[in-house]
């Protein structure tokens, strides 16, 4: 079974809704926008600037989604691959990480690079044991700066 993305589900995950917008939205967006000039310019122009960061990190995103996928799949591949015997299994991965420029070039690098995931794993690690920081909220926290104001409890 596969989510609204097309990926497949990991067990014992909630499932999480992504909406993203399509280019013909971002279209409509803009139609509108050009339709509403006039006074308030100013304002039009800043919606015109959202609308281009939103789009440009849509695809940001897009390409992001993607590069994870092919690296996913190197990495399943090659475990795959070891799994069976293959005298070679980590062709894929390194097919992979060829294509971006991402193989180590020396000792130096790959120690480096060693280094840096030894200390991602170790961050990782305190992350998941520290407990998130809780907002705790007070009396004096609760009230509005306005006229005898008050937040809802």
């Amino acid at each position: 079974m596969r989510d609204s993305a097309g990926a497949t589900p990991v067990p014992g995950t909630p499932p999480v809704e992504v909406v993203i917008m399509t280019r013909s939205e971002f279209d409509d967006i803009r139609a509108h926008i050009a339709a509403e000039e006039g006074d308030s310019d100013d304002l039009l122009q800043i919606a015109r600037t959202l609308l281009d960061d939103l789009e440009q990190a849509r695809l940001r995103e897009a390409t992001l989604r993607a590069r994870y996928l092919g690296l996913l799949t190197a990495a399943r591949a090659t475990v795959a691959s070891d799994a069976v015997g293959d005298p070679s299994p980590l062709t894929y991965l390194r097919h992979e990480l060829g294509k971006r420029g991402q193989l180590p070039g020396d000792d130096e690098e790959a120690m480096r690079i060693l280094a840096d995931a030894r200390m991602a794993e170790e961050l990782l690690a305190h992350l998941q044991e520290t407990p998130p920081n809780r907002i705790r909220t007070s009396a004096r926290m609760r009230g509005c700066s306005g006229a005898a104001r008050r937040l809802p409890r």
